[in-house]
C-alpha cells in the first residue's frame, strides 16, 4: 500500500471513530474475484443502502449512470467505486479503491480490487491489510482461475475468514442447485487453504438480494445477510498478544539532550522499564520513556506510533528491529518464502534485487526456485523462473542478516517486497516461511599471505577487464590481444572466455535467461578469486543483462572493475558470423540467441567503449593497455 492509500485509510478510520464512537469494532475487508463478478456493484450497494451517499453525489451518479452505466435505467452502483475514467469507460476496476461505511453495529473499510489477471498485484496490496475477504463468484460462470488465484493469495497473506458471495443469483433464476454446486466446488478447492471460516451467501448486488435485507426470492437460504454477517463476525486481531516488535523508522535526535528511536509498534506491548534487544546485533537495553506528541505513555500497544528512549547508548539505526530478549525473532541471511511475482520481466534466480522488510532495505538474491504453484489445482510444478502473477516457493539470500518472524506467526515482520534495482519498481511480494541456517562449522579461514603482499610480488594492481558485446563483436579477439600485450610486459593475467568456461565450470548451464544469470554469477565469483590473487583477469562474455554486470561490479572495490563495451552493430556481427550462429538463429535453429530471440542490454556507463566500425582489434587492444597505464594499474 502506498502513502496516499495509507493516509486515506487513516483519515477514514478517524472519521468513522469521530462519527460513531471508537467503541465499535472496525472491520477491514476486501472484495475480490474474477472480472465482472460484481465487486464494485456490491460495494456501491453497501454504500447506497447505508445511506452514506450525499445528495450531490447521488445526482452525479444518476448522470454518470446514463453516460457510462451498464444497467439500463437503473443506477449503476459500480460507478460509486470506479473512479478512474479508464475504469468507467471499460466497465472494470483497475486500481485498488478504498471506501468506508458504517452501520448501527460496526464500522468498515473495504478495498475493491481488480479482477483482471494483469492487476493481480493490486489485489495482493488490498489483501495484505484485510481481516476478511468477500470472494465473489458469478452464479452463471462458477469457479474461474482468477477466483482460485485470489483465494490462494488471500490464504498466503493471512486472511482467515472468507465470505463466498455467489452473486447474480437472479440471473440463474435464484436456483438453489446452482448455489449448492458452487459451494461444493469451492469447498473442494479451498479445503487445504487454512481458512478459519467460509460463509456462502447467495446474493444479487444489483437488486440487493441478501445484501442488507433477506430476499424473498431465496426462501431456501437460511443463513445471514452479507451485512449481518459482516456486523457480527469475530475477527479480533491478536497482534497485542504476540511478542513485542518495533521496527525502527528513524533515530530522533532534535538536540544534544534527546535521543530516541521512532516507529510503530507492530505487535505486542511495551512499557517503561521493559528490557529490549536490538535483534540483529543482540545488544540489550531498557526502555526509559514512551514519548508522543501528546505526552509520555504508560504503555504502547500494537498500532501505536511512538518514540522510545533507551537507558543505554546502543548502536541502533533505521531498519533495526527491537524485540524482547526472551522472545527474539529469527536472524538469518537465508530463508525460504512464498513469492507472488508482480514484475513484467520474469524473476531470475541469481539476479540481485532490493528487498524491503519492515523499515530496512537490503540487497537479496533468489538462490533457488523450489517450485511454482498451479492456482487451479494447487499442485507444485517445476520451473526455472516466475512470470507475471505466478506464485512460487523460493530460497533467498540477503547480503546481510535480517530479523524476521515466519509470516504465519506475524504478518508485519514476515512480509517483504522485492524491488528492481534499476527501475525502482516493486516486482514481487513475499511471505517468509522459515529461516535457512548455514552449517555452523563453516567459517572464513584466515590466510597468512595477504592480498597486498601478492600485489607487491606481482608488481602491479589487480583488476577485472569485463568485455561485453554481441556474438561476433570481437570481444575475444580484442581480449586475447590485450592479454598478449600485458603478458609481454610481465603482467600476471588470466583470460576467462565465455566458450571456454562452458566446457568445464559451467558445462551444466544452458542459454535460458535464468541460466545466463547463473553463468555470469559463477564467473564473477571466479574473477573475484583472481583479483584476490593480485591478477588482472580478462572476462570475455556476452553478459547481455545490465543487472548481472552490475552484480559482478559490486563484488569489487571501487576502480577494480573496468567494463569494456565492444560496440559493434548487429548488422556487422551478422555479416561476420564467424561461427555461423546468426544464420542458424535467424533460421530458428538456435533458441534464446542474444540479439535475435533474446535481448542485449547495452552498457550505459562503461569505462571503455570500443566502436569497432572505426577501430581495428589491434588499435582497440592498444587503447585498453594505454588506459591501464594512465590509471596506474600497470
Amino acid at each position: 500500500m502506498d502513502g496516499a492509500q495509507a493516509q486515506l485509510i487513516a483519515r477514514a478510520q478517524a472519521d468513522i471513530e469521530a462519527r460513531t464512537g471508537a467503541q465499535r469494532g472496525l472491520l477491514r475487508f476486501i472484495t475480490c474475484g474474477s472480472v465482472d463478478d460484481g465487486k464494485s456493484t456490491l460495494i456501491g450497494r453497501l454504500l447506497y443502502d447505508s445511506k452514506l451517499i450525499l445528495d450531490d453525489h447521488l445526482a452525479a451518479l444518476e448522470r454518470d449512470s446514463r453516460r457510462h452505466g451498464t444497467t439500463g435505467e437503473d443506477l449503476d452502483l459500480a460507478l460509486l467505486v470506479d473512479g478512474l475514467e479508464a475504469e468507467r469507460q471499460q466497465g472494470i476496476t483497475i486500481d485498488v479503491a478504498y471506501r468506508f461505511f458504517t452501520t448501527n453495529r460496526r464500522s468498515f473499510i473495504v478495498a475493491d480490487t481488480p479482477g483482471h489477471e494483469q492487476y493481480t498485484r493490486n489485489m495482493a496490496t488490498g489483501a495484505s491489510n484485510a481481516d476478511l475477504a468477500v470472494i465473489l463468484i458469478d452464479a452463471r460462470k462458477g469457479l474461474l482461475t482468477q477466483t482460485k488465484r485470489h483465494s490462494y493469495i488471500c490464504s498466503l497473506l493471512g486472511v482467515r475468514h472468507v465470505v463466498l458471495a455467489v452473486n447474480k443469483i437472479d440471473l440463474v433464476g435464484y436456483d438453489q442447485a446452482v448455489f449448492d454446486q458452487i459451494i461444493s466446488d469451492y469447498t473442494a478447492f479451498a479445503k487445504d487453504l487454512g481458512f478459519a471460516s467460509v460463509t456462502p451467501i447467495p446474493l444479487s448486488a444489483r437488486h440487493g438480494d441478501n445484501v442488507t435485507w433477506r430476499s424473498e426470492h431465496t426462501p431456501w437460504y437460511e443463513g445471514p445477510t452479507l451485512v449481518g454477517h459482516l456486523e457480527t463476525i469475530d475477527v479480533v486481531s491478536d497482534a497485542a498478544a504476540k511478542p513485542f516488535r518495533f521496527p525502527v523508522q528513524w533515530v530522533n535526535r532534535p538536540n544534544l539532550d534527546f535521543r530516541g528511536v521512532s516507529g510503530t509498534v507492530v505487535s505486542g506491548t511495551i512499557r517503561p522499564g521493559d528490557r529490549v534487544t536490538v535483534a540483529e546485533s543482540g545488544r540489550e537495553t531498557t526502555v526509559s520513556r514512551i514519548v508522543t506528541y501528546d505526552g509520555d505513555l504508560a504503555e504502547a500497544v500494537a498500532g501505536d506510533a511512538v518514540t522510545l528512549t533507551l537507558a543505554d547508548e546502543v548502536d541502533i539505526a533505521r531498519g533495526d528491529l527491537l524485540a524482547p530478549p526472551t522472545a527474539r525473532p529469527v536472524v538469518a541471511d537465508q530463508f525460504a518464502a512464498h513469492v507472488i511475482w508482480m514484475g513484467d520481466e520474469p524473476l531470475l534466480p541469481g539476479r540481485p534485487y532490493l528487498m524491503r522488510i519492515g523499515t530496512r532495505y537490503v540487497p537479496v538474491k533468489v538462490t533457488a526456485l523450489k517450485h511454482r504453484i498451479d492456482v487451479d489445482t494447487l499442485e507444485h510444478l517445476a520451473g526455472r523462473t516466475l512470470a507475471l502473477n505466478e506464485i512460487g516457493v523460493c530460497n533467498l539470500s540477503s547480503s546481510s542478516a535480517v530479523a524476521f518472524d515466519p509470516y504465519a506467526e506475524n504478518r508485519e515482520t514476515g512480509a517483504f517486497i522485492l524491488i528492481d534495482r534499476y527501475t525502482n519498481a516493486t516486482v514481487g511480494a513475499g511471505m517468509i516461511d522459515f529461516g535457512l541456517h548455514r552449517a555452523a562449522n563453516i567459517h572464513r579461514q584466515a590466510l597468512l599471505v595477504s592480498r597486498v603482499e601478492r600485489e607487491r610480488l606481482n608488481g602491479h594492481m589487480p583488476a577485472v577487464l569485463w568485455f561485453t558485446g554481441l556474438t561476433g563483436s570481437g570481444k575475444s579477439t580484442i581480449a586475447n590481444l590485450v592479454e598478449r600485450a600485458l603478458h609481454d610486459r610481465g603482467v600476471r593475467t588470466f583470460l576467462l572466455d565465455g566458450d571456454n568456461v562452458r566446457h568445464g565450470l559451467n558445462r551444466d548451464l544452458g542459454f535460458s535467461d535464468a541460466e545466463r544469470v547463473e553463468n555470469i554469477r559463477r564467473v564473477g565469483e571466479v574473477a573475484k578469486l583472481f583479483v584476490e590473487a593480485g591478477t588482472i583477469v580478462l572476462c570475455s562474455f556476452i553478459s547481455p543483462f545490465r543487472a548481472e554486470r552490475r552484480m559482478v561490479r559490486e563484488l569489487f572495490e571501487g576502480g577494480e572493475f573496468v567494463e569494456v563495451f565492444v560496440d559493434t552493430p548487429i548488422e556487422d556481427c551478422i555479416k561476420r558470423d564467424p561461427k555461423g550462429l546468426y544464420a542458424k538463429a535467424l533460421d530458428g535453429q538456435i533458441a534464446n540467441f542474444t540479439g535475435v530471440s533474446s535481448p542485449y542490454e547495452a552498457p550505459e556507463h562503461a569505462e571503455i567503449v570500443l566502436e569497432t566500425k572505426s577501430l581495428s582489434p589491434e588499435a582497440a587492444a592498444a587503447r585498453i593497455v594505454a588506459e591501464l597505464e594512465a590509471s596506474g594499474r600497470i
